[in-house]
This record gives C-alpha cells, structure tokens and sequence, in this order.
C-alpha cells in the first residue's frame, strides 16, 4: 500500500479546505435548501457579451492568445481603468489578463515571496491569501479589523504590524465578507505609512463597480502608489462573468515581466473566447452594471434592515455583495450556527471564522440572489434566532 500521506507535501497537507465551499457542498446534498452562501450573481451574463462568444466561435477564433493576452482586450483595460481611476498602465508592458482575479492574486504572491517573508493580510478577507502565502514559504500575518473601525484598515494598526521582514500589503477591499470600503482619507492614511518602505501592495479590486452611496477609490490613484502597488480586477462579479473565468493583473513593468514567467509556465492563455466577450464587457456594458448595482442595492437595505429587527448586528455595508451579521447575541460559534440553521432551517450561509479568526462570531450572508430568494431565507433565519 502507498503511503499517501508521505508523498503529500506538507504545506499542502496542513492546508484547510475553503470554509465557502464547504457549506455550499452540504447544501447540494441536500433537498429544499436556499443557500446565500456563495458570491456569484444571480444575472445572466449580458447578452451581447455572449453574443461577441458565439461570433467569435463562429469565425473559429480558438487558437491561443499572446501569453498576456489579446492586444485588443489589454487596451480596453487599460483605457476603463484609467477612465476609472485616472491611472495609466502600458498594455504592452505592465497588464496581464488572468484566469479570474484568483490567478492574478497566485501569481503576484508568488512573484514576490521568499522562504520567510511576512506578508500583511488584512482580515476578514477572503479566503485565498494566506494559504498562497504559506505555499510559498511566507508568513502571513493577519490584521484584524473591527466593527467600531467599519472593518477599515487603520495606520495605527498598519504601523504596528509592519516588521524588518514585511514584504506585501494585501488590501482586500471592497471587502468579502464585511461588504467594507476603503474611502480617500483612509488610505491616504495608510499610503503616508508605505512610503519611503520598500512594501509592496497587492490591492484586489474585483468587487470596484459594486459601491452603494459612495464611489470606489484606489490606492493607486495616490502619489507615489502607483510604482508600489499589484492592482487585481476582474470580471467575475461587476459583469456576472463567474464561469467564464477571466481576470486580468496591472503593474508596473519590472513586476509584470516576472508574474508573466508564472503565467506562461502554469498557464499559457487565458481562455480565447472568454477574452473576446471581455472585450465587449469592458467597451459596451457600463448600463449592464450599473442596473445590477441598483438590484444590489435594493436588496442590500433589505437584507441589513431584515437581520437588524431580527436581533442580528448588522454593520452596513457599502461594497460588494455581501452582508457581516454578528451572531454572538444567540450563544453559537460561527460554525454551531450555521449548522443548524442549514440543517434545522434548510438555509445555507457562511460562517464567519471561515475568512480569518477573528470573523468568529459573525456570518457571511451574500445577497448575490433574487429578493424572492432572500425574504424566503430571512423568515427561516427569523423562526431560527427565535
């Protein structure tokens, strides 16, 4: 018999399996169950970024791309970014397009991490960063965020992370799970303490288009924050794209020219058909976004005002599609609570633990669903708390 367990390496052994997936996996197992667990739009793609899919296989366009991509999509982001953000980035030379931000966020850790350098990972965030960290030989090294703070990175907490071995500055917002942005002030806040360090930030933007009453800012828009800075955007949740599984990297050249040797490697393209519908996303689909943004929005005040009569604390989010209850009111860890209101009230959520250590005692609610969907789960949530 082979011992598995041996050949199996060991960072990899020790990894956790994602809390998201593990709840969404027990819903599908089970009958009549309403999940509000996964953050994938319930839109359809729109209809003529599907359209430009099927031109494009129609005139057999199937080969593989440039290993950064289409020519025609890089420009297309570079010019939305810069019409978002006033920041230009060379597509020739500094955009990658990757499969899903997820990509983008692999490869620019791994670009950057030797054997011990730390990391700076602010949580709650989503759950991919640390694990990457980790398989690299990094140490990521949590900050936690708080409620009284809006989940809100703070300098004072930045400063008094930041060791001789601190390497990246992972900036998660807006944020999955709190639904928490970052405004102006407050970045600048956090860029005064970069500057003069030789930091990096990895700033993961993929929740950009979805803000409520509040218009996103980047910390690239900053001076001085553009030449530290890995910016990691996608399609995936702005344009209903999940499947599709399309992302793309900006950054300066030196930086672009190393995370693109791990692309072409692991890689190769991103999908061909993907990046033509891309195109049409970027160029023709600003109204697309916009009416989903009014949908989240409707359904966001919804779901706060729903789960705060409840009894559940609920911060108010302004970004992405999620919702942060605080559970700690009914006595049941994350976890307990999750598990029985998935087993005793057929609804599906997250626990909050799931997205760091310090989201014990909260739970992920994604309103990513129809308003159907969410009243029908909100009176479960309701008998349950009662």
């Amino acid at each position: 018999m082979i011992d598995y367990d041996k050949l199996i390496a060991k960072k990899c052994r020790e990894m956790k399996p994602s809390g998201i997936r593990k709840f969404f996996d027990l819903a599908n197992a089970m009958e009549g169950v309403i999940s509000l667990g996964v953050g994938e739009p319930d839109f359809q793609t729109p209809w003529n970024v599907r359209h430009a899919a099927i031109t494009a296989l129609e005139k057999g366009k199937t080969k593989y791309t440039a290993n950064s991509g289409l020519s025609e999509l890089r420009r297309a982001i570079s010019a939305k970014t810069e019409r978002d953000t006033g920041v230009h980035y060379d597509p020739d030379s500094e955009i990658i397009v990757t499969v899903g931000g997820s990509e983008g966020i692999d490869i620019a850790i791994r670009s950057l991490i030797d054997p011990g350098d730390e990391v700076l990972v602010v949580e709650p965030c989503f759950v991919c960063y640390s694990p990457i960290v980790s398989l690299c030989g990094g140490v990521p090294v949590p900050i936690t965020t708080r409620a009284q703070d809006r989940f809100r990175l703070t300098a004072e907490q930045l400063k008094a992370a930041i060791t001789p071995k601190t390497k990246v500055l992972i900036l998660p917002f807006p944020n999955n799970p709190t639904g928490a942005v970052m405004e102006r002030e407050d970045l600048e806040a956090v860029a005064e303490v970069l500057r003069g360090t030789d930091i990096l930030v990895l700033t993961d933007e993929i929740y950009s288009a979805l803000t409520y009453g509040i218009k996103h800012f980047s910390i690239i828009q900053l001076p001085g924050m553009r030449e530290r800075t890995i910016y990691v955007n996608g399609f995936s949740k702005a344009y209903s794209m999940t499947g599709w599984r399309l992302g793309y990297i900006c950054a300066p050249q030196p930086l672009v020219k190393q995370m693109l040797k791990i692309h072409q490697y692991g890689i190769m393209s991103s999908p061909t058909i993907s990046q033509y519908a891309a195109i049409e996303a970027l160029e023709e689909c600003d109204a697309d976004v916009e009416k989903m943004r009014r949908e989240y929005d409707q359904r966001r005040r919804y779901l706060v005002n729903a789960l705060n009569s409840i009894g559940l604390d609920c911060f108010e989010p302004q970004g992405a599609f999620y919702v942060f209850p605080s559970i700690k009111s009914t006595g049941l860890s994350s976890e307990e609570f999750c598990e029985k209101l998935l087993y005793e009230h057929s609804v599906a959520v997250v626990p909050g633990n799931a997205f760091g250590e310090c989201g014990e005692g909260y739970i992920r609610i994604s309103y990513a669903y129809s308003i159907a969907h969410i009243k029908t789960a909100v009176q479960r949530i309701k008998e349950f708390v009662g």
